[in-house]
């Protein structure tokens, strides 16, 4: 397994608007699971770059839902670094698996995803995210971060200027 350590990266996430009222936690995805976390383990989905941001929230729709762009200045150490893909003898040979269908295999085949199994990997790694490329975003990346994870010295910086992000779900009426 290859790691990096990010320091002040900028980093973005289009949420739904009524999550932007907590846009550091990942506690949605823990309810269904994503791709690199199982059900029951929060996870906090960004990506490097605003338009890979949009793409991941559009999946693969012809139109994005409305959503509330967020930015990020991430601090964390250590990060698993996916971003070149597969290389045998860096990575164990299941992350060639890393881009299969995993919700194919686990909402409609009921079958556990082997993204599941190397997320495991990886927080048994003693890793608090993991960067990789998106599929959707031809050259963009993406970085998973583990909330529970991190520690003191691990920062997620929300860049909200004019406090313009919504307290509660309140805020919306």
């Amino acid at each position: 397994m290859i790691f990096t350590t990010l320091e002040k990266t900028p980093d973005f996430r289009m949420h739904a608007p009524h999550s932007a009222v907590e846009p550091t936690r990942g506690a949605e995805t823990a309810e269904n699971g994503g791709r690199v976390n199982r059900p029951g383990v929060e996870a906090l989905y960004l990506a490097l770059d605003i338009d890979t941001a949009i793409k991941e929230y559009q999946q693969n729709f012809e139109l994005p839902p409305p959503g509330t762009l967020v930015s990020y200045r991430v601090t964390a150490a250590p990060i698993a670094d996916f971003r070149l893909g597969y290389q045998p003898g860096r990575w164990s040979p299941l992350w060639e698996r890393f881009f299969c269908d995993w919700r194919e295999l686990w909402f409609k085949q009921k079958v556990e995803p082997p993204t599941w199994v190397l997320a495991d990997e990886v927080l048994a790694a003693g890793a608090k995210g993991l960067l990789f490329p998106s599929q959707l975003s031809p050259g963009g990346i993406n970085l998973v971060l583990y909330p529970k994870r991190l520690t003191a010295a691990d920062t997620i910086e929300v860049h909200n200027p004019g406090d313009s992000l919504p307290k509660n779900q309140h805020s919306w009426s």
